[in-house]
């Protein structure tokens, strides 16, 4: 990963982990939750509370794949991927409870890299046929690229073990499903200017 793009990643996980610390103050956790593993730090919680959002964003957009993709190899791309994201999110949520954080969405509202916001969702409704296509193709990519770039982050600078390795476990998948969804313009993968995106005259 290039330098400059690094260093953008890590300056996010660190106003995310600010957000974070800020949050402490807020409503205190009900008794059930779990307290904080001693080996986790801000960057470990910034890095949950950010993945669990944007997991369940792109699995809203991967919904009206369902219904609105074009073609048959996006839909079935979708839908397996929208499989992924939701057993993903379980996950994560259940690491969540063990880190004893809330369970409140403290990016509500943030135009936040990768994530889908509440307009992309919105277009996404209005839109039709090979539109469609295309905005699912972007977002999605973006989300994935974008959470993969934050978990291998906090793979170097979180602490706790189970968040790490979680992180590590999620760069891995995002690697295959990235390679997935540049399979689906096969043939054309190879010279496709970045972002990448499947033309109309190369249907899915």
């Amino acid at each position: 990963m290039p330098a400059r793009l690094t260093a953008s990643i890590l300056l996010l996980l660190t106003v995310l982990s600010a957000c974070a610390r800020e949050g402490d103050s807020g409503p205190v956790p009900s008794a059930t939750a779990v307290a904080p593993a001693p080996s986790a730090n801000p960057t470990d919680s910034a890095w949950i509370q950010l993945m669990i959002p944007m997991d369940q964003q792109a699995v809203a957009l991967l919904d009206l794949a369902a219904e609105k993709a074009t073609g048959p190899r996006l839909r079935a791309w979708a839908a397996r991927l929208r499989t992924d994201q939701a057993a993903e999110l379980t996950e994560l949520r259940g690491l969540r409870t063990r880190m004893g954080l809330p369970d409140t969405d403290l990016h509500e509202g943030h135009d936040m890299p990768g994530m889908v916001t509440a307009g992309d969702l919105a277009s996404a409704r209005a839109s039709e046929g090979a539109a469609f296509d295309r905005l699912l193709v972007a977002q999605i990519q973006d989300h994935l690229r974008q959470s993969q770039q934050v978990s291998r982050s906090e793979t170097t600078a979180g602490s706790g073990a189970e968040a790490t390795a979680r992180a590590r476990e999620l760069v891995t998948a995002r690697g295959r499903q990235l390679a997935s969804l540049t399979s689906l313009c096969a043939g054309r993968a190879a010279d496709v200017p970045e972002p990448f995106a499947c033309h109309s005259d190369h249907p899915v």
